[in-house]
């Protein structure tokens, strides 16, 4: 059985445990034997250090961290099923739909309300069909903003959609109004925009001129700034969003204190794996992408690559020497385009349930092994030390819980502060103007 399953049979068992009470019951909903059932509490009940389900008489009661765990575990499950249909659903990649749209852009004042709204152009037309499967540009737009301005990005579809591209997990808000609504984007009050989401849909990217010289962070949800919400990591922690603090933020403000003209690009994509994928919202794989989200960068000098923990979790068979040879291709690329690149190591996760050794056995033992080769190879312009910096001394294979997300996978905000700051600002600086 592939461990994506097993994963996912974990979280079912857990679901149908927590809501029947009953061994039998929860097998019979899932489709197993009792006592394959029976084998799956087991193994739940040894990572949570808790019996879970209590014998009381002829029954079973929940102890106070299951029933704790129950309302969170159905939303995860529902957040899995929903991934699952989306995967029937839009597919930009192989998609014969186009969409017509038109695009405003303001900063973002309070909620859905905005500034004066600067339409955009796509070569002089107020309007733009984007070709399936592809990106379109538009033309320069005369708008001032100071950093970590909120910008609200207005877009209009005059023909409905079901699905579209998005950043499923943005830490941001966004506003969208009910279909039939008309076009709202020169709107600058909040009335009208009835929906919100934490996703970035339809706009890729921003790029700004400036006087700055950019570095990518590249890498999975840790670098996207992801927090989860429960042990299971699903839903996203919806506290952290609008609050800048992924570690690419607080990078950022470091180094405008310090007075350094480096923009920190942030390529970070929950699940995302440098060898393989899942094929769902966690996009192409880190070296398939690196190319286009992380040298083709305007203004690129560098690359802090932060990837391979979902590569141990999630993909069945992957060894440390083939992230190693992963790692030594970006190594070789970014040389190649005349660009700096730095590898951090990876942080610890061994007491979590999706990438831990629960469910990846040989997880934590190949991390220590890829962040020995991190240390000690001397292919890349430098190190980054993400595992030192959040590990936690009494138990380096995992978080120090003061930096610990409730999954124990994800940091928490002090967590990503940790992370920004364990970055040698010099070593960016080392990046010459492209």
């Amino acid at each position: 059985m592939e461990l994506r399953s097993l994963d996912l049979n974990l979280l079912l068992a857990l679901d149908a445990l927590l809501q029947h009470r009953s061994v039998s019951k929860a097998a019979r909903q899932t489709g197993v034997g009792q006592p394959a059932m029976s084998a799956s509490l087991a193994r739940l009940r040894r990572h949570f250090g808790d019996e879970l389900l209590a014998r009381a008489g002829n029954r079973y009661r929940l102890t106070p961290l299951a029933a704790e765990l129950r309302e969170r575990t159905r939303m995860a499950v529902t957040g899995v099923e929903r991934v699952f249909d989306a995967r029937r659903g839009f597919d930009p990649a192989s998609s014969t739909r186009e969409f017509s749209l038109m695009v405003t852009i303001a900063p973002q004042s309070r909620r859905a309300a905005t500034g004066a709204q600067v339409p955009l152009t796509f070569r002089g037309s107020a309007s733009v069909t984007v070709p399936a499967g592809q990106d379109v540009v538009s033309d320069p737009a005369a708008l001032a903003f100071a950093a970590f301005t909120p910008l609200a990005v207005s877009v209009f579809l005059p023909q409905s959609t079901q699905a579209v591209t998005k950043h499923w997990n943005a830490n941001a808000t966004s506003y969208y109004s009910g279909s039939g609504s008309g076009d709202l984007t020169a709107r600058t009050a909040a009335d009208g925009f009835t929906g919100k989401t934490l996703s970035w849909l339809l706009v890729t990217g921003l790029d700004v001129r400036s006087d700055a010289r950019a570095v990518v962070a590249f890498g999975d949800s840790i670098t996207d700034g992801f927090v989860g919400g429960s042990p299971l990591s699903i839903p996203a922690d919806a506290s952290v969003a609008d609050k800048n603090g992924r570690y690419p933020d607080q990078l950022q403000r470091r180094l405008d204190a310090a007075g350094l003209s480096i923009a920190v690009v942030n390529a970070g994509i929950g699940s995302n794996q440098l060898l393989g994928g899942l094929g769902l919202m966690d996009g192409p794989s880190g070296l398939s992408r690196f190319q286009k989200d992380a040298l083709d960068i305007p203004g690129a000098t560098g690359v802090l690559v932060l990837e391979g923990i979902n590569d141990l979790g999630l993909h069945p068979g992957v060894t440390p020497d083939q992230i190693q040879d992963g790692y030594t291709r970006l190594i070789t690329e970014a040389h190649t385009a005349g660009k700096k690149i730095w590898l951090a190591t990876l942080t610890p996760a061994a007491n979590s349930i999706i990438d831990g050794t629960a469910t990846a056995p040989d997880s934590e033992r190949y991390r220590q092994q890829i962040n020995a080769w991190i240390r000690n190879q001397t292919l890349a312009d430098g190190v980054v030390d993400f595992d030192a910096a959040v590990r936690d001394p009494a138990a380096p294979s995992q978080l120090l819980p003061a930096y610990a997300g409730p999954d124990n996978l994800h940091p928490n905000l002090a967590g990503y502060t940790k992370m920004a700051d364990a970055v040698p600002l010099g070593l960016l600086n080392t990046a010459a103007c492209p």
